[in-house]
């Protein structure tokens, strides 16, 4: 998920009257997800809700003084007001793990758990949520999982991937990059001049340019979404070079996962549609900041 966008989007709910003190702290994240059947919302008094199953389901309340959430799979990750990473597993109510303190950020992918501390070290453990962590890199400002890959963007603007184990060697992919997110295999980057590009197969494969005058990117199986600085939604499903289909107008964030596409609008409301690019919008919920699917 593109840095700006968070930011960009704790602006435009403060002009609406909306934004808690949760968003003024907001942090990046990963908001899309790799097909699963929850949602998760952060609303502006710092409670996180999410639901699971249909786009009716009802919210199940996770925590309060929450400043990000992310999910995948069978768990669900928060981020409280005090910098401590929290994980659960299993159902929506299982019990919270504490994981990690001085964070300022949390990314989740299968049974992989990753935290950017506030010193800018980047950190991912495997297995159980007691796993040893491991420490990725130094200076970080964003931190990407994505089954067995992980991404980093260093303070000098340059995006790193690395595949395989956790001490797996890094691969550098781009520079003047201010946001990087992965799919499968597929990488994509925003760089500072607004221009999203994405890559597909290994990691020296070649970049593809997707789109200009961008603010998010966000990836999902073979659907790539982004918001464009004046607040239109696009996706295109397909190939690298598919079509791009208008989804949405003054939207702040855009979120993705398997046959779902979700925005948030500045006045606060989350929309969801299930299904192909023109399907129907279904309001899941109001005085929202922050959007996130498993």
């Amino acid at each position: 998920m593109n840095l700006k966008t968070l930011s960009a989007a704790a602006a435009v709910l403060a002009l609406a009257g909306l934004a808690g003190s949760s968003t003024a702290n907001a942090v990046p994240g990963t908001v899309s997800g790799d097909g699963g059947n929850r949602i998760g919302t952060l609303r502006v008094n710092g409670d996180a809700y999410v639901k699971e199953g249909g786009l009716s389901a009802t919210w199940v309340k996770e925590s309060g003084d929450v400043k990000q959430i992310a999910l995948s799979g069978n768990r669900i990750g928060v981020l409280t007001g005090d910098g401590v990473a929290w994980v659960k597993e299993g159902g929506l109510s299982a019990t919270w793990v504490r994981e990690s303190g001085d964070v300022k950020q949390i990314a989740l992918s299968g049974n992989r758990i990753g935290v950017l501390k506030d010193n800018g070290e980047a950190y991912v453990k495997e297995g159980g949520l007691s796993a040893t962590w491991v420490k990725e890199s130094d200076k970080v400002k964003e931190l990407e999982l994505s089954g067995n890959r992980i991404g980093v963007v260093t303070g000098d603007g340059v995006a790193w991937v690395k595949e395989g184990g956790l001490s797996a060697s890094w691969v550098r992919e781009s520079d003047n990059v201010i946001g990087i997110d992965l799919a499968g295999n597929r990488i994509g980057v925003l760089t500072g001049n607004g221009v999203a590009w994405v890559k597909e197969g290994g990691l020296s494969a070649s970049w593809v340019r997707e789109s200009d005058d961008v603010i998010q990117l966000e990836l999902s199986g073979n659907r790539i979404g982004v918001l464009k600085d004046n607040g239109e939604a696009h996706v295109k499903e397909g190939g690298l070079s598919a079509s791009w289909v208008h989804e949405y107008n003054q939207a702040i964030q855009i979120a993705l996962s398997g046959n779902r596409i979700g925005v948030l609008k500045g006045d606060g409301d989350a929309r969801v549609k299930e299904g192909g690019l023109t399907a129907t919008w279904v309001l899941e919920a109001n005085d929202v900041t922050e959007l996130a699917f498993s």
